[in-house]
């Protein structure tokens, strides 16, 4: 299937999806974190498809397109570093903490291969 827009992406649609689902295993952290700890957990989340699409519409420049990359990558790496401390301060699971992170070590694999075959999406 031809790659037309950042949609036919499926590090687009994997991190899309992960957004929301981070989301929601966030709504079971107790008040005082929703301001603090969801907040960080989320944008980091919110902030990976969001820079994929940014940098797409950007992608007749290298340098443009390769920085917003990086930026998603660095969020996804963030978003493990969240999750990690939800973990260790008893807001999610061993296994619901393992289960997010992993997929986004799947991200962060697909949007650094995405990294180094820009080219192949150049307009």
């Amino acid at each position: 299937m031809p790659i037309k827009t950042y949609k036919d992406l499926n590090v687009f649609r994997d991190s899309y999806q992960l957004a929301p689902d981070v989301s929601k295993a966030a709504r079971k952290f107790p008040a005082p974190e929703q301001f603090e700890l969801v907040k960080q957990l989320r944008r980091a989340a919110r902030s990976v498809p969001a820079n994929i699409v940014e940098g797409w519409a950007k992608r007749s420049s290298a340098a443009e397109f390769k920085r917003y990359l990086a930026v998603a990558i660095g969020s996804c790496d963030e978003c493990k570093f969240w999750l990690d401390m939800s973990r260790d301060e008893g807001y999610l699971s061993a296994h619901e903490c393992e289960a997010l992170v992993n997929r986004f070590n799947v991200v962060g694999a697909m949007l650094k291969s995405l990294w180094k075959h820009w080219q192949n999406f150049a307009k």
